[in-house]
């Protein structure tokens, strides 16, 4: 057993773990940093994902902190990729030119600004990292204070003990919050309970949004890269799919506001001029699908490199066809979690056989056998998906404060905007987005205001030194699906990373500080300084 002290442990190496344990260090705070995986960034990493984002984004909308965060990453292409001369001199230059994002791009850039921006904290010995380590157990002889946490090697099972003054759980799932008896939910709250318009009658603790396996291709024409077929290919070819007559393995899936079938396209490497393929927002908020997939979230766009320098496109596949709902992850016993872990791989595995060899192609033939799976892309896991699932929904702590419907909705709040809260520590924007569900829910899709994000939903009821640090914040099953996004789980890392360095300046609690005006108006006078925007401009038409 080793044993290490330290000021701060964050559990967890996603955006939230990493952006905590940056904002502390560079308070000062000693760091021990642990991730489950061998990659740091989590969402944009191990998952695969490029970041969805809001309208405003090159503009406002997010920290300061965020925005050196992109900034670096297309600084990254510029130093070490063969860019175009008019790639090189787009200010907003997107990777992918993809109709998802302004700033889709390959998962290692992400891994490699990260890797920088820990390096000079490493090397101080202020952050100290423990890659392939999961948390299995938690000691506090005090039920509301957290002394230490023990994590096991996953690649030799060796134990670690590592005590601190304060934790953030940056976990994808809440890992800390059953092993530490911090109180918390998981699925769906009953209305009775939030009050929501969009909420069930009953409480469904197990009905979550889906998981997604992410996958990055491109395709040589001519070439033959079929795999082998998976063993799951006929159960999903053949399952349903929730409102959609095309079944899982298919271009039509459900509109995700009327629920109507929607008919997308398919095709590689499309000739049309790839700058007039820019994210359209007000598509987005409408719901309409009748898009190219392969440009939807594709991660590099050959056009914006010098010829030759990439054989094809390449895209990743997150899309509505590899929304793996059958079954939870979490809370459930764990023959459960590793049969629906490996399955939804399945599903994915079983998409790309279909898009190899049954596909409809605008010739009439079938399959597209030159597409070719790109593991490299993604860290090479040994069946070449993403290392890790894409989670989009956690446990979530019974916060000080939780965010419900009534808060953002548009369809509540109209011109009156999101509520505006005192404790207000960040700001965030995305509409409502829920995918079909583990509880048989179809899709849920409601436009939201430009929404705050209160200190109150990071700060549990009861437990002093614990924060919450990715989706696992006071939010409801409902209000999830806005505060889900990367820039918002950024922004709560670097709240956590700077609330903790105040407290242990001060000597006090979290709780502490939002309950007593003083405090509060200190803090959030530290965060303006530190480029942490905590209010929206006004603004209309959205």
């Amino acid at each position: 057993m080793t044993e290490i002290e330290t000021q701060l442990l964050v559990v967890g190496g996603g955006l939230g773990g990493v952006s905590a344990a940056l904002a502390a260090a560079r308070r000062g705070v000693s760091v021990v940093l642990t991730e489950p995986t061998d990659w740091l960034g989590g969402v944009l990493t191990t998952q695969g994902v490029p970041p969805d984002e809001h309208v405003w984004i090159e503009q406002f909308g997010c920290t300061a902190t965020y925005r050196e965060f992109r900034g670096a990453i297309r600084s990254y292409y510029r130093r070490h990729y063969p860019l175009t001369e008019a790639a090189r001199r787009t200010v907003a230059f997107n990777p992918g030119s993809a109709k998802v994002s302004d700033l889709c791009h390959e998962p290692r850039v992400s891994l490699a600004v990260i890797e920088a921006l820990i390096a000079p904290h490493r090397a101080s010995g202020r952050i100290r990292v423990l890659m392939e380590h999961e948390p299995v157990s938690v000691t506090n002889t005090d039920p509301d204070t957290l002394e230490s946490i023990t994590l096991r090697n996953r690649r030799t099972g060796d134990l670690t003990t590592v005590g601190a003054t304060w934790f953030v759980d940056a976990t994808e799932t809440g890992d800390l919050l059953p092993l530490a008896g911090v109180e918390y939910v998981t699925g769906a709250e009953s209305r009775d309970v939030t009050g929501e318009p969009h909420a069930p009658e009953l409480p469904a603790p197990l009905n979550m949004q889906p998981i997604s396996v992410c996958f990055a291709l491109d395709h040589v024409e001519g070439e033959d890269f079929t795999i082998a077929r998976p063993d799951s290919y006929e159960y999903f070819l053949t399952s349903s799919a929730t409102d959609s007559p095309g079944g899982r393995l298919s271009l039509t899936t459900p509109h995700p506001k009327t629920l109507a079938p929607s008919h997308h396209t398919f095709f590689p490497n499309p000739v049309e001029d790839h700058t007039l393929i820019r994210p359209d927002y007000a598509d987005q908020r409408v719901g309409r699908m009748d898009r190219n997939l392969w440009t939807f979230r594709r991660i590099a766009a050959a056009q914006n490199f010098l010829p030759d320098a990439y054989e094809s496109d390449i895209t990743l596949v997150n899309w509505p066809q590899v929304d793996y709902w059958d079954g939870p992850v979490f809370d459930v016993p764990a023959e459960q979690v590793e049969f629906h872990l490996k399955r939804a791989r399945e599903l994915s595995l079983s998409l790309l056989y279909w898009l190899q060899t049954a596909a409809p192609r605008p010739d009439g033939g079938s399959g597209w056998p030159g597409l070719r799976l790109r593991g490299d892309v993604l860290g090479d896991s040994p069946d070449g998906l993403a290392k890790a699932p894409y989670i989009r929904e956690s446990r979530r702590i019974v916060a000080e404060h939780t965010i419900v419907e009534q808060e953002i909705s548009l369809e509540v709040r109209g011109n009156r905007g999101a509520v505006q809260h005192r404790d207000s520590v960040g700001v965030g924007m995305y509409r409502i987005d829920l995918h079909p569900s583990t509880g048989g829910d179809s899709y849920i899709d409601i436009g939201c205001c430009p929404f705050e994000l209160p200190l109150g939903a990071l700060i549990p009821v009861r437990v002093t030194n614990l924060l919450a640090g990715a989706k696992n914040i006071g939010t409801t099953h409902i209000t999830n699906g806005a505060y889900r996004m990367p820039l918002v789980e950024w922004n709560i890392g670097e709240v956590d990373g700077h609330l903790i360095g105040f407290c242990a300046a001060r000597d006090v609690t979290p709780s502490q500080v939002r309950a007593d005006d003083k405090l509060l108006d200190e803090f959030q006078a530290e965060l303006d300084a530190a480029g942490v925007e905590r209010r929206w401009p006004k603004i209309v038409g959205y």
